[in-house]
């Protein structure tokens, strides 16, 4: 780890975009919560043994003798000649979490293999290399994936875990020194190829853009842990990935040089907190390139237009890695971002210590309503491949929830499954509901998503290696109806007393610009509001969520309208960062002594001078660079004009001020026994989803006899994660 405030200075040297927001050194302060955050990550085990050190060194070399073997084998079936394949060879590379420095007790290595030109994917990398690790006894759970977005095989290596890519380069001999950051490596390969490089190529982009790799380290190895313990770590789950974290956390080490972990991660909360997406987050300037590959570009390429939070890779081709964000799930993100500002205020003000950051979110006591999807199959390999294809598909339920409720309806997706011991071969992944903040919160509105659901259900089983016994059930159930399973210990937790997340949102309304009586008269409104819920004797004594395949009758939420198409022109993000929301023009850090003695009302010089220069660097994209500008004339202006058409950015920054006033009412029973968590693999599928225009839900609609409608939003003033249930 290193002792904080031990190493030099960060030169004057700018690193990234913008000049830095501040090149000050650490205080004695920031060295001592630096150490004490050190600690906690200690104290967490997110540190391997030296012993497990060694043993994923000595996996990866037998790894490499391993592919190095295979293409001479290769060669010889080809009937090259002797120096031919005396001279063949393949490479190991790493990437991701491991090649970072940042890796845990018992995670995966994501490896990359770069073979000459005349070793094909298909046929030799998914053949031969398979038959040759499938006959190893050191080689278990082999489990190949040639027709993902990113060709993988997976397997663990005398227990270690590894993802392994494949890569054929346009070269017919692979030297032991070859450089695969060059752009030149891209020469002449097929797109899967570039895929499979990418990850190589951005991670030593990376390493190579922060002004201290230590910090860096430290600072990642601990918003790592805060986002899978607040449940927003998941690509595929629509949240973000270890690539994105990386990229995030890279562009404030690029603002604060010389700042220690504890300052850091103190500044990630409150730049993020302010950051009005979808400007980008780029670490460096995009490069047009020689090869003609294609980059991100709103501009010149319209589906990087609806991107909601762009975070945009340094290698070539830029690329933006979190196009996988919907609005409900940057809603989610933003909340946690305000959250985690407030917190690590009061660490600073010695009001708190660095465990309330790092508290597990209380997912299952935050809302009132759930979706429950239930999955099976009748072998553990069926398992795991259909485990794999759904959760690469379940983001469309929340796009089409989105898309067919006009985004009034939001969805809070849970990134891990879960598992009820006494079903073997079955996972359950949930959905927490709300209706959006402030959308017509006077009548008790109905949302009916059957033919949602069956619309996401048809792509699902779409399945190219899809067999009988695998299946799919989506239901409906209470917050006070959800399975035992889903709890720790498989036992019900009492209702909580109000905790530090409920404290801050409360404490927080002094900040947005509500009138305090306005709060108080709305919030006695609602307690007065009778409970508009209908009776649900029918569907309760049914068990909507039966595990029975056949009986699926999915009586769920589509909001009664014709009108599908894309939600309404809205006010930005810009609009509703609420608390830092004033305008500061012309501040630099000239000025700070100056801006000092501003009146009480200003905000802070620290968080001012933050603000403006983020602004600054990300809306302009730090247009200095002359092989930017050509790229990115005028891109200024057209985000802007994306970030005030972006229909459902406007509430995403704000936290919810009584999340339950938008439950909606269902009653469903939820049966389970006592079970386990499955915790979540690191599957990352970055394949872009089509979301086209459901033409067949109008007319499917009309098919479908009137129904009694089985779930209303009802407005309490329950805050959010008290643990009450309706």
């Amino acid at each position: 780890m290193g002792s904080p405030g031990s190493s030099a200075l960060a030169t004057a040297t700018r690193v990234g975009l913008s000049e830095p927001i501040s090149t000050g050194g650490p205080s004695e302060s920031d060295v001592s919560k630096t150490r004490e955050l050190e600690k906690f990550l200690v104290d967490a085990g997110l540190y391997e043994s030296h012993d497990e050190a060694i043993k994923r060194e000595e996996v990866l070399g037998r790894l490499d003798q391993i592919v190095k073997t295979w293409v001479k084998n290769i060669s010889r079936v080809r009937g090259y000649n002797g120096s031919v394949i005396q001279e063949a060879n393949a490479k190991i590379f790493t990437f991701g979490s491991y090649r970072l420095g940042v890796h845990g007790p018992g995670a995966d290595i994501d490896t990359l293999c770069v073979g000459p030109k005349y070793a094909t994917r298909n046929e030799d990398f998914f053949g031969e290399l398979y038959r040759m690790l499938s006959d190893m006894p050191e080689v278990q759970e082999l489990h190949p994936v040639p027709d993902a977005h990113v060709p993988v095989m997976r397997f663990k290596f005398n227990g270690v875990s590894i993802d392994l890519l494949y890569a054929n380069v346009s070269l017919w001999i692979i030297p032991e020194d070859l450089d695969i950051s060059q752009e030149s490596i891209l020469q002449n390969v097929d797109d899967q190829t570039v895929r499979s490089l990418n990850g190589c190529r951005v991670t030593d982009h990376i390493l190579r853009l922060v002004p201290n790799i230590q910090s860096f380290r430290t600072t990642l190895r601990c918003m790592r842990l805060w986002a899978k313990r607040r449940g927003v770590y998941s690509n595929v789950t629509g949240f973000l990935g270890g690539i994105n974290w990386a990229l995030l956390v890279a562009r404030i080490c690029q603002l604060y040089p010389n700042a220690l972990p504890s300052m850091l991660v103190s500044r990630f909360f409150r730049v993020y907190n302010l950051w009005r997406w979808p400007n980008p987050v780029m670490l460096c300037p995009i490069q047009e390139g020689s090869l003609g590959l294609s980059f991100w570009d709103p501009r010149r390429n319209y589906k990087d237009r609806s991107h909601l939070m762009p975070i945009i890779t340094p290698a070539y081709p830029c690329m933006n890695s979190s196009y996988n964000v919907s609005t409900s799930t940057l809603r989610v993100m933003m909340e946690e971002f305000h959250r985690g500002n407030d917190i690590c205020e009061d660490i600073e003000a010695n009001k708190l210590r660095w465990e309330t950051l790092f508290e597990p979110f209380a997912f299952f006591e935050a809302y009132k309503n759930y979706l429950q999807i239930d999955i099976a199959a009748e072998t553990d390999d069926d398992l795991m491949s259909w485990k794999g294809w759904v959760e690469s598909r379940k983001r469309l339920l929340t796009l089409k929830i989105e898309r067919d409720t006009n985004g009034v309806l939001q969805c809070h997706p849970h990134p891990g499954e879960f598992s009820d011991k006494s079903k073997p071969f079955h996972h359950s992944y949930f959905m927490g509901l709300r209706r959006k903040e402030g959308a017509n919160p006077q009548e008790a509105q109905q949302f009916d998503i059957r033919m949602t659901v069956e619309d996401f259900k048809r792509d699902v089983y779409a399945y190219s290696f899809w067999k009988p016994a695998m299946w799919i059930h989506v239901c409906h159930v209470k917050r006070k109806d959800l399975p035992i399973f889903v709890f720790p210990g498989g036992v019900r937790p009492s209702p909580p007393a109000r905790n530090y997340e409920s404290r801050t949102i409360l404490r927080s309304l002094a900040s947005y610009p509500v009138q305090p009586d306005a709060i108080v008269g709305r919030k006695r409104k609602k307690l007065d509001e009778p409970n508009r819920g209908t009776s649900l004797t029918e569907s309760s004594s049914t068990g909507a969520c039966a595990s029975d395949a056949t009986s699926f009758d999915p009586r769920i939420l589509r909001k009664q309208t014709d009108d599908f198409s894309a939600p309404k022109s809205e006010d930005g993000v810009a609009e509703n960062l609420s608390i830092h929301a004033q305008e500061i023009p012309g501040l630099d850090q000239s000025e700070h002594a100056a801006e000092s003695s501003a009146s009480a009302g200003a905000l802070p010089v620290p968080m001012a001078m933050e603000k403006h220069v983020t602004e600054q660097s990300s809306a302009q994209i730090a247009l200095t660079h002359q092989d930017s500008t050509e790229v990115f004339d005028g891109l200024e202006g057209f985000l802007k004009s994306v970030s005030q058409n972006n229909a459902e950015a406007e509430g995403v920054a704000q936290p919810e001020l009584f999340p339950d006033e938008q439950a909606v009412e269902v009653a469903i029973a939820g049966n389970g026994t006592a079970s386990i968590i499955q915790p979540k693999t690191d599957l990352e599928e970055l394949e872009p989803l089509e979301l086209p225009v459901s033409t067949a839900i109008a007319s499917a609609s009309a098919k479908v006899p009137a129904q009694k409608p089985l779930i209303r939003f009802s407005f309490t003033s329950l805050p959010k994660a008290t643990g009450n249930s309706a």
